[in-house]
């Protein structure tokens, strides 16, 4: 059977297998049997703004409603936005349509359940099982092979952004901020809160055309947003990504936080307001080694989950704490919401500059990143790293080298097609430099001649 999920969720270019009407159709089919409720099934569908989420929306929605269930469409809204919308609606699962930080002609599905959270490894297999047998899901037909209905929901938006406000200081009046929405699903809801909030705000890439979506902007690309920032003589800026979950933070002087240091702050702040929940912050092995080192010296317990947000979010309810993140932006206030939230993300951070009384770069400096490259290989085969006698052969020597100074991380993209190649060492040419050595010996070994 072919695997569908990666990392997060189901992606692809647009109109090329997995991401076509005619899969959606399936997958949507296959949603509305694993989220069946025997008192009625209602699935919610949000999207971003790239040029083919109509294509995709129209295929899901048919699907879920071919097998009985209803559809609540949310339209253009930031991923967490969808989480909110299924608990306040009492809905029986969440769709969101978007390929995150990816460009605009790829897209992607991804799924919540009733509860607010993405969905187990193990309830993804199941989706997949119904996908691709197509008389089991015929045979779990809901309601007697009535036919669903399409309603649209009513202001998702702003409910969403009114349940954010109930997140932070009631003001944000005297505050100068510069905000990029990457052409993306948080141009309305992240304009909304910081403008509600009586912030002075700058806002850069509000313009979706369906085409730019990430297009030099956002939380992969914030130089437009650096330059503002510092013209503006801002006291922050925020990029977001594509769907709004992943937050980059630039602070007062123009200085690109990564997003360990973000989580550093966060939980500086938490734990000195008695709000770090059993005293632990949940991380990636991506992790800088620096985050580790910074919460050693807070006296904060630091576990490490699996890459991807929903196996942080897995660990922290595990561990049961509050606090967890990844590196790349993907932040997790558990006390507030369900899922990784660029704009709740970016709220706890000026929540804590202005109790702090503080500029950002003075409260980044509770922790010291350690140079650190990430080298991206394509690839047309994924041979098992730890097989492979050349990779690992040349992961070996480099931790040889670096031994206690330094750490080697190599892994496969759960959604592009990609070896990503991870190398921190004492200094900047250093980490290039090993980081080289073992992306040849990739690109050698994964790659076949067509």
């Amino acid at each position: 059977m072919n695997k569908l999920f990666g990392t997060d969720g189901i992606r692809g270019m647009a109109s090329k297998y997995p991401m076509t009407p005619e899969m959606a159709v399936k997958i949507g089919k296959a949603a509305a049997s694993f989220f069946k409720n025997r008192e009625r099934t209602e699935i919610i569908i949000g999207r971003d703004t790239r040029i083919s989420g109509d294509m995709i929306e129209s295929g899901l929605a048919a699907g879920i409603c071919s097998m009985g269930a209803n559809v609540l469409l949310a339209g253009v809204i930031p991923t967490p936005g969808v989480a909110f919308n299924v608990l306040k609606n009492e809905a029986d699962a969440g769709i969101v349509i978007s390929a995150s930080h990816n460009p605009y002609y790829d897209n992607g599905i991804k799924f919540f359940n009733n509860k607010g959270f993405k969905l187990s490894d193990q309830a993804e297999a199941e989706i997949e099982k119904f996908v691709f047998d197509g008389s089991k899901s015929q045979q779990k037909n809901i309601f007697n092979k009535k036919i669903g209905r399409i309603y649209k929901l009513s202001n998702p938006v702003e409910e969403y952004v009114d349940f954010l406000q109930n997140s932070i200081l009631p003001s944000l009046e005297g505050i100068k901020i510069v905000i990029d929405c990457a052409n993306g699903a948080a141009c309305r809801a992240a304009s909304l809160i910081f403008t509600q909030l009586k912030a002075e705000v700058e806002t850069l890439f509000i313009n979706p055309n369906g085409e730019n979506i990430n297009y030099k902007c956002g939380s992969e690309h914030p130089d437009e947003l650096i330059k503002k920032v510092i013209e503006k003589k801002a006291d922050v800026g925020f990029a977001f990504d594509g769907d709004g979950d992943r937050l980059t933070a630039v602070d007062e002087k123009g200085n690109r936080l990564t997003g360990d240091q973000v989580l550093a702050v966060c939980a500086n702040y938490f734990k000195k307001n008695k709000r770090l929940k059993n005293n632990i912050v949940i991380s990636t092995v991506m992790s800088n080694m620096g985050l580790g080192m910074a919460l050693k010296n807070m006296g904060i317990k630091h576990v490490l989950a699996g890459v991807g947000d929903r196996y942080v979010m897995e660990k922290m309810i595990a561990e049961q704490a509050v606090l967890g993140g990844e590196d790349s932006g993907h932040m997790i206030f558990l006390d507030h919401h369900t899922t990784g939230d660029g704009i709740l993300s970016a709220l706890r951070l000026l929540e804590a500059i202005i109790k702090e009384a503080k500029p950002l770069s003075s409260l980044a400096k509770v922790m010291d990143v350690f140079p650190q490259v990430i080298l991206n290989v394509k690839v047309n085969k994924k041979p098992p790293i730890d097989t492979d006698r050349d990779i690992m052969g040349a992961i070996k020597s480099v931790e040889s080298i670096l031994g206690q100074k330094g750490r080697v991380l190599v892994r496969y993209s759960g959604t592009q097609p990609l070896c990503r190649i991870m190398v921190e060492a004492p200094t900047s040419d250093n980490a290039q430099k090993y980081a080289k050595m073992i992306a040849d010996t990739v690109k050698e070994g994964c790659n076949t001649k067509q």
